[in-house]
């Protein structure tokens, strides 16, 4: 069985970060281990919370495992919450990386064209550092924009100029890279991606739901990172994890209950189950 190390925060209410990606990877059939940065009373959605950060703990934590001779298939970063955990976890790459290591990283950092609350305007640069490290990165398209130093552009972009970023982000370090939140209809949603080992590009595409959803980023980039981790290409791992973490925006949308804990993934196990094992 692969075994994942996930990097990111545990959000106590809300399915966001640790609350989505253990319990998705490990449906998906990875042993999954989880190193927390902050500990939430919920997700930072909610009007108030509370946040105990985890920095400091996170070195003897990871020295421990070296002395037992813990060893990771992968390893998988989300959501950081300063340029001191940044360090951190490029530290913590560097001594559990092997050739055959896969490094995957969420470079969350904001949405619809803004740096999520309480990021300094130097922190792009430091997640800029940390995704030299990857062999994936998956940023939505405001994430990319900083990345990039380029402006955000909301729509009236074509393929050619996703091509561009694609193979601007790229050229940062991770030979693959997948743009989520891409359109070029304002009825439809989907991503973009690029091998640059094969100079492939690739995309895909379904119909825009006209409700917006919490976590369904950490959705789609653990649900990924679990295809790889089970032999896929990137192109059919993103294109499990945009079906699946669609199937379960459809179950949330149905729901009667609120939704602002974040999409009901659970719900949608038994079609993820399905299109991994067949004859479930």
């Amino acid at each position: 069985m692969k075994r994942i190390l996930t990097i990111q925060d545990i959000s106590c209410v809300g399915k966001c970060s640790v609350t989505a990606a253990l319990p998705i990877l490990s449906a998906m059939g990875v042993e999954t281990t989880i190193l927390p940065t902050a500990l939430l009373s919920s997700h930072t959605a909610f009007s108030e919370f509370t946040f105990l950060d985890l920095t400091a703990y996170m070195p003897s934590i990871t020295a421990q495992w070296q002395q037992q001779g813990i060893t990771f298939d992968a390893i998988y970063t989300g959501y950081l919450g300063s340029v001191e955990q940044i360090a951190v976890v490029e530290d913590i790459i560097t001594r559990f990386r092997t050739p055959e290591t896969l490094i995957f990283v969420d470079p969350v950092m904001g949405d619809a064209g803004r740096l999520y609350s309480g990021m300094s305007s130097d922190f792009p640069q430091h997640m800029k550092r940390l995704c030299r490290c990857a062999d994936v990165i998956v940023p939505n398209m405001t994430e990319a924009a900083h990345l990039l130093e380029i402006p955000y552009i909301e729509k009236d972009y074509d393929d050619a100029y996703i091509r561009d970023i694609l193979h601007r982000l790229s050229a940062i370090g991770a030979d693959m890279v997948i743009l989520t939140g891409v359109s070029f209809a304002q009825s439809e949603v989907g991503f973009m991606g690029f091998d640059a080992a094969r100079e492939q590009y690739f995309s895909y595409f379904h119909k825009r739901f006209p409700q917006q959803f919490h976590g369904t980023g950490d959705v789609f980039a653990s649900t990924c990172v679990g295809g790889l981790l089970r032999g896929m290409s990137l192109e059919q791992a993103a294109r499990l994890a945009e079906d699946f973490t669609l199937e379960s925006i459809r179950e949330t949308a149905q729901a009667e209950d609120a939704r602002w804990y974040g999409v009901h993934y659970e719900a949608a196990f038994p079609y993820l189950f399905r299109r991994l094992f067949p004859g479930f």
